[in-house]
């Protein structure tokens, strides 16, 4: 198995896999990289997906890598797909929400039209008609995942509430979704190992909520203060444009048909238990 973009969530799903017996090699950009994942006993592959890659094969590939920074095309993806030499079983993909762009607020299925509006769902929604062409092309099966904002241990905004640094008037902020790093990983299994293929999933932990109130819990989980709060006028200025395009957006996901066709069970459903397994030692 090969899991391209080895960070935060490929160690944690190839923490599961070589549980199973299962034979891992972990695509990552740096030998500094390779040799980390070398430390957790998984393999791994140095290649620049910007630039020149070996050829690849693999029975089953999970793609984690995140699209470049700037245009509306995932060019990483092409140079990707361009290297394989022998078709997978079947190419699990995480993509984003964010292809769905703003459903002010409704509660959406996968049946929803996508309509990115920034930057960042239009790459990822070009990686998936990429994928999507390519494995029809070549006898492969695909199943994307189109996911929200990702928290767990390691990966919380705890930098940003010490430093102060101000939200959205909690009346003001749109409806967000997320989910569990360790529910993520177990999901993108049972995706590989599942009956259900050439299909696309919204994964979340069913919980919404506004992205001031998440910022709130995680500062009271962490005894930190919560973060000041501004207006919309004043938000132009005093967030980053990166913050800024999460709040352009507002959509609460279903995801029944996740829980119902992978045969999912959360571990962590909702926000209070997560943010608990984030501060246990």
């Amino acid at each position: 198995m090969l899991i391209v973009g080895c960070g935060y969530i490929g160690r944690r799903v190839a923490a599961l896999l070589t549980a199973q017996q299962c034979a891992v090699t972990g695509m990552v950009r740096s030998p500094e990289s390779v040799a980390a994942l070398k430390a957790t006993g998984i393999d791994g592959l140095c290649a620049d997906l910007d630039a020149g890659l070996p050829d690849i094969s693999a029975d089953e590939i999970y793609y984690f890598a995140p699209p470049p920074r700037d245009g509306d095309r995932d060019t990483r993806m092409s140079h990707f797909l361009a290297a394989i030499t022998t078709a997978p079983r079947r190419i699990v993909y995480i993509s984003t929400s964010a292809v769905y762009g703003d459903c002010s607020g409704a509660w959406i299925t996968e049946q929803q039209p996508v309509s990115p509006t920034t930057g960042r769902g239009r790459r990822r929604l070009d990686a998936e008609r990429q994928l999507i062409a390519w494995s029809e092309a070549n006898d492969a099966q695909w199943l994307i995942l189109r996911v929200p904002g990702i928290y767990g241990p390691g990966k919380l905004p705890l930098a940003r509430l010490r430093k102060g640094l101000p939200v959205l008037r909690e009346a003001d902020a749109p409806w967000t979704n997320r989910i569990h790093g360790d529910d993520l990983a177990a999901i993108c299994v049972a995706a590989m190992q599942s009956a259900h293929a050439n299909t696309v999933y919204n994964v979340s932990d069913g919980h919404p909520s506004n992205m001031t109130d998440y910022f709130f819990r995680v500062a009271d989980a962490a005894g930190l203060p919560h973060p000041p709060q501004v207006s919309p006028a004043e938000a132009e200025t005093a967030l980053s444009a990166g913050m800024l395009s999460f709040l352009n957006d507002s959509r609460r996901m279903n995801n029944d048909k996740l829980l119902r066709e992978l045969d999912i069970s959360l571990q962590y459903p909702e926000l209070a238990a997560g943010l608990k397994s984030c501060f246990t030692d």
